[in-house]
């Protein structure tokens, strides 16, 4: 198995950076916005995401993380004992514009299991999906509204976005890569 890489942390920034800007043109009313990244690597890129909304516009917004694993149609294939994280949304859904936010987006799943998990906190007035990479493949009809790469993945192939990022939201180390 061979490893190659298809982004690196300065090009991850960039994405997030610009992925940044578009929601920015997008939603002119930013205090009105709540972004919520999806465990593992969602949470990371939303948090990056997140420090750089914050700091370009110089107003707060609100953030939260989501867990999916008990809402997955495939939870019981993948593991007797899955692993729970917290979910942690804590302000109010209702009526605000989510900026759902994963690593990779695959077949669907993750985020058809991440808008059920999200409306039982309550009704929001849209849900917009970032992903860092679309690597295509789907199986449900979920597209990304905002994307940082595009790639054509063989199949059986992996990819895999690894990064840290600092309290600041900064991305301190990262890369993207596939495993063929």
């Amino acid at each position: 198995m061979s490893n190659r890489i298809l982004m690196t942390k300065e090009e991850i920034e960039l994405a997030v950076q610009r992925i940044g800007l578009q929601i920015l043109e997008d939603h002119h009313s930013p205090q009105r916005i709540g972004i919520v990244g999806i465990y593992t690597c969602g949470v990371s890129i939303a948090r990056c995401l997140h420090a750089f909304i914050e700091r370009t516009m110089g107003m707060s917004v609100e953030s939260g993380s989501l867990d999916i694993n008990l809402y997955r149609d495939d939870w019981s294939l993948m593991s007797q004992n899955p692993v729970v994280k917290t979910t942690d949304i804590l302000f109010d859904v209702n009526g605000r514009e989510i900026i759902l936010v994963d690593d990779v987006i695959f077949t669907g799943r993750t985020i058809r299991a991440a808008l059920d998990a999200i409306m039982d906190f309550g009704r929001p007035a849209n849900i917009q999906l970032v992903a860092l990479i679309d690597r295509g493949g789907r199986e449900l009809p979920i597209q990304p509204d905002y994307c940082g790469q595009k790639f054509s993945v063989p199949q059986g192939s992996k990819i895999n976005v690894i990064m840290d990022t600092g309290d600041d939201g900064h991305i301190t180390s990262g890369e993207v890569v596939i495993e063929d």
